[in-house]
């Protein structure tokens, strides 16, 4: 079985200069491709169930769903609750198998956030699970913008929250499209200057594929979260095999033309990751 934990899989990968991507699944589909992709790629990956995952799909099935992938799996698997918004959230999570659960309190105030989270962290250490959180919120493309995440609160925050890793806010958005924005390096400098923990990037669909792999391989950035460039690879996939056939209505014969399509892109994706 590789079923592992967050801790597992970032600590190599600060140590070793590499980082590991976080794929936002939506359903059986695309977290059975993406894991294709890693054992092709010989890498770790992090299946997250993010908010409209867990709406569509019940946390119990999909921790059976990642724990069924892993056990098959020849390369780590990370089991991952994706914005974690209350206590409960991330207590269902653990219950029900998975390996790593990010409670999101960045909308909150800087005491309440890590107050709320560093019980968070306990709660998940006592069952053997890693633990993210996030300082400084980052926004959405076309909603609300992102709040820079300040170095000093940073510091304070992993120190006190004692999470395994911990989300920052440095020009990130998610559900970006493109990759024009880029990272604020600057920012991420003296943010990594003040603490140990690595460091996560959420939206990292929006950031250029030269500096995620620049920022993988020389920062303390060990976790990329892509969604929205995947989930577009799918859509096409999708569509084109839908139009094929107009007459075809049997879905199970439909998505299976979707697999080797987003096993190329998830694999395009993994490769920036990797290390020098």
């Amino acid at each position: 079985m590789s079923l592992v934990t967050l801790a597992e899989v970032l600590q190599p990968a600060l140590k070793g200069g590499y980082a590991v991507a976080g794929l936002v699944t939506l359903g059986w589909e695309d977290m059975r491709a993406y894991v294709a992709a890693a054992e092709a790629e010989g890498v770790p990956v992090i299946l997250q169930a993010g908010p409209s995952c867990r709406e569509h799909t019940p946390l119990p099935v999909l921790g059976a769903m990642f724990r069924h992938l892993a056990e098959a799996a020849s390369v780590p698997i990370v089991a991952h609750l994706d914005h974690g918004y209350t206590a409960g959230d991330c207590r269902i999570a653990i219950d029900c198998g998975f390996t790593s659960v990010m409670f999101d309190g960045s909308r909150k105030p800087l005491a309440q956030n890590i107050e709320e989270t560093a019980a968070i962290a306990e709660i998940a250490r006592a069952a053997g699970v890693s633990c993210e959180g996030e300082i400084g919120f980052v926004g959405y493309s076309g909603g609300e913008g992102s709040a820079g995440t300040d170095p000093e609160e940073a510091a304070r925050f992993a120190r006190e929250t004692r999470v395994d890793a911990m989300a920052i806010s440095a020009g990130n958005v998610h559900l970006q499209r493109d990759k024009e924005g880029g990272l604020d390096e600057s920012r991420i400098r003296a943010i990594e200057a003040a603490t140990e923990v690595p460091l996560v990037i959420h939206g990292g669909s929006g950031v250029p594929v030269a500096q995620r792999t620049s920022l993988a391989r020389g920062s303390k950035i060990c976790k990329f979260n892509i969604g929205t460039e995947l989930r577009m690879a799918f859509g096409q996939a999708l569509r084109e095999a839908v139009n094929r056939d107009p007459d075809r209505f049997d879905r199970v014969q439909i998505l299976r033309e979707t697999h080797e399509p987003l096993v190329a892109a998830t694999r395009t994706v993994l490769r920036a990751f990797k290390g020098a």
